[in-house]
């Protein structure tokens, strides 16, 4: 199928038949599922401060649950077709975004707004049912990601990584909130982990595409200012996000050993690049590693919650 640019007004011929999977492609599933889980992890910490059996509880709060976790699906995926939709008209210059069904013309522009707007709102009207301040969250989630991010900051500035780092740290607050709308200070730090976990993780996917990135004419921090100080930035991240980490101390032993392991190792493979001779090999470790982290740093906090 042939490219389109979506900024030029033209005449689609449609080569292949639009699938399933082509709608599912522009859900982003990677992002959907990370965040679920962040979802689930804050919805079941404070489960953890309503009773004494977290893993029961669930059982007996299990409407909420599957309320709170089918909207706030559909809030993120309505997002991520937003950004598709938006980002149509640079998505065609990046190898890894070129052949989505936005860029390709399977799926319209029109289509994918209206979809991505229906499913913004199914989520939130969902929500509410749960929480009204689960769904302020999913809504504000949804503002920093499609509008302060997508439409603004990833076209004007490096800041666009940090400032969009709060839209994927809102879920454990969605997940809280649905049960406690008060949210603990435990929600917060939450929140705070998750925020200073995602420069680092991103900054390292940025030096991978570096490339396609100038190539779209995207300002990120390797692209404008190198990666040498990319590589400082990310340190310094990582040296905030670890003792940020440590203030689940009340949650034992246990986590906070885990904890300092995943941010010390995080730390010493950061400090690694700068003797690194392939920095793209480098940055593809830092990317993978990060993952480890956020799903192992996850379970360790959902079950030394429970057992605490």
């Amino acid at each position: 199928m042939t490219k389109v640019n979506p900024g030029m007004t033209v005449d689609v011929e449609y080569t292949e038949s639009t699938s399933f999977r082509d709608y599912v492609a522009l859900a982003k599933m990677g992002i959907v599922r990370a965040n679920l889980l962040l979802v689930f992890a804050g919805f079941f910490v404070a489960a953890t401060y309503q009773s004494d059996t977290p893993v029961l509880y669930l059982f007996e709060v299990w409407p909420q649950l599957l309320l709170t976790m089918l909207g706030s699906a559909l809030v993120i995926s309505g997002s991520c077709y937003l950004n598709n939709f938006v980002d149509r008209d640079i998505d065609y210059l990046m190898d890894r975004t070129d052949n989505r069904p936005s860029v390709t013309g399977k799926i319209s522009g029109e289509k994918i707004l209206l979809l991505g707007l229906t499913q913004l709102a199914i989520g939130t009207l969902l929500l509410l049912l749960v929480s009204y301040v689960a769904a302020v969250f999913g809504l504000i989630g949804a503002f920093f990601y499609v509008v302060i991010y997508t439409m603004w900051l990833k076209r004007t500035s490096t800041l666009n990584t940090v400032v969009g780092s709060i839209s994927g740290a809102v879920p454990p607050l969605i997940g809280w909130a649905a049960l406690d709308p008060t949210l603990h200070i435990d929600a917060w730090l939450m929140f705070l982990v998750m925020f200073l976990w995602q420069p680092p993780h991103f900054l390292a996917l940025a030096m991978r595409r570096t490339e396609e990135y100038r190539a779209a004419g995207i300002p990120m921090l390797p692209v404008v200012n190198g990666f040498a100080i990319t590589k400082r930035q990310i340190i310094w991240w990582i040296v905030t996000l670890i003792p940020a980490s440590l203030l689940f101390m009340h949650y034992g032993l246990v986590y906070l050993t885990v904890a300092a392991g995943l941010g010390g190792y995080w730390l010493y493979l950061g400090l690694k690049g700068f003797k690194a001779e392939d920095e793209i090999k480098w940055a593809n470790k830092m990317f993978f590693y990060s993952l480890i982290y956020l799903v192992v740093w996850i379970i360790a906090l959902i079950l030394t919650a429970a057992l605490a």
